[in-house]
């Protein structure tokens, strides 16, 4: 290799919708990047799901095209993609079925059935910390190939998670890794920090291969080069990473998009039913630890209602992404809406003639959503002493957003954070000790404080 490439890790961060090929450099900026969108496939009933096949040749054909390229040096490799999807291999390491949807409707009789064993569905649920949540439970997904495709569940190997499975195509090495398997999967008994009972009790153990931890490392060989290939992770976890290496004092961190996802990894509190029923759940991270997390579906009610005003106002939706917080409407509406309204879609109902412009309607929309956003990561704070909150995503370039939850949040640091490809980050982060002799940048997530507006 000339001595003028660039050492780089590469990340395939795979997405439901957008698959990228990321080259980070030593102090982990993007040097290099490839997006692509595929077509979706249909399994044997019809139902749309992920095209397995034009997936594995996607990675192949771009780890052949960075391999060509004499600027870089790629010395480690990892991935990162959406979780509950299983790939499930046969003896040979070839999938024997598409890979099903999530979103796959579930048999009803088989999922009750589980419950009934195991002490009822809160029980269940608790135990697992995985709300009933049908094909999104992706142990479950497993038992239905058991008992409704005993033919071919007795072809079964192993089963893996989708990041598990594309780190196998480039290392032939077959493991589990827990940022995977600890995310509403069913699986994982939280309390006896191993499988749950009901996996053993079915079989399935060893359908699963060896757990690994999120920065181990296979040596592999490809096209004449050899590098290090990670185990790969689940992508809401490996997003948390980069907070979680640079930063010493306890914190949230408020990923937004279309779910808003309040994910506390300093949670010593068990969760309670209360909380698992308002869409509240662990997952586990890299390290093995509970993360408590939190979500709601704000980002999807923000672009739904954001058109509304719009439409009605006959502005487009690009005039509210540079208005600064007017503290005089916010006023007016604290006064006529106090924060105890916590109902995601209250805004629904709102008749927009009661507002004279455009602005004061899409105040009144971010205050109803930072009254929803409060209540829900209030669900993860419990028990534990946070000083900041760290938010991300689309929502952490809205002044209006960020300013009202610095006033919900007065006793605490608000951040907005700006950090380029953090799933994907996270994910070459794990792989740091086996090829870069630098020491980890410490400005690697750009923060802006918000402070506290009092409103006499």
């Amino acid at each position: 290799m000339d001595n003028k490439s660039i050492p780089v890790v590469a990340v395939f961060d795979v997405g439901k919708t957008n698959k990228k090929l990321l080259l980070f450099d030593q102090s982990y900026r993007v040097v290099w990047e490839r997006s692509a969108r595929f077509l979706e496939t249909v399994d044997e009933d019809g139902d749309p799901c992920e095209n397995l096949e034009s997936l594995r040749l996607s990675i192949f054909d771009a780890l052949h095209e960075v391999l060509r390229k004499e600027e870089f040096d790629i010395r480690a490799i990892n991935f990162a993609s959406y979780g509950a999807s299983l790939v499930y291999i046969d003896v040979q390491g070839k999938p024997l079925t598409p890979l099903y949807s999530y979103l796959k409707s579930f048999p009803v009789a088989i999922q009750q059935h589980l419950y009934d064993a195991y002490g009822g569905v809160a029980a269940f649920s608790l135990a697992t910390a995985s709300p009933p949540l049908g094909s999104l439970n992706s142990g479950l997904q497993l038992l239905r190939m058991k008992y409704k495709k005993p033919d071919l569940f007795k072809e079964l190997a192993f089963a893996v998670h989708l990041p598990q499975y594309l780190s196998f195509l480039v290392s032939g090495k077959l493991c589990t890794d827990l940022t995977s398997i600890g995310c509403h999967t069913a699986l994982w008994d939280f309390k006896r920090n191993h499988y749950h009972q009901w996996v053993e009790d079915e079989g399935l153990m060893e359908a699963f291969p060896p757990i690994v931890s999120g920065d181990t490392a296979f040596k592999s060989t490809f096209l004449g080069k050899s590098y290090w290939v990670g185990p790969g992770l689940h992508d809401s976890s490996a997003a948390l990473i980069p907070y979680l290496m640079s930063n010493r004092e306890p914190f949230i961190l408020i990923s937004t998009g279309t779910w808003c996802i309040s994910l506390n990894p300093f949670a010593a509190t068990d969760l309670t039913m209360a909380e698992l029923q308002q869409d509240c759940l662990f997952y586990l991270s890299f390290r093995g630890t509970s993360v408590k997390a939190s979500r709601l579906f704000a980002g999807h009610e923000h672009e739904i209602q954001s058109k509304r005003i719009a439409d009605f106002f006959q502005v487009t939706t690009a005039k509210f992404k540079n208005l600064e917080v007017d503290w005089d409407i916010v006023a007016d509406l604290m006064e006529q809406s106090p924060a105890t309204d916590t109902n995601l879609s209250s805004f629904n109902a709102v008749d927009l003639n009661n507002y004279s412009n455009y602005k004061i309607a899409y105040h009144s929309l971010i205050w109803s959503l930072v009254k929803v956003q409060v209540a829900a990561t209030q669900l993860v704070l419990r028990g534990t002493r946070i000083s900041r909150i760290f938010i991300d995503g689309g929502f952490s370039r809205n002044q209006i957003y960020m300013n009202l939850i610095a006033r919900e949040f007065s006793a605490m640091k608000v951040f907005a954070a700006a950090m380029p490809q953090a799933t994907a980050l996270g994910a070459a982060l794990l792989m740091h000790q086996h090829w870069n002799a630098i020491e980890i940048p410490q400005n690697l997530v750009e923060l802006k404080l918000f402070k506290p507006h009092a409103i006499s």
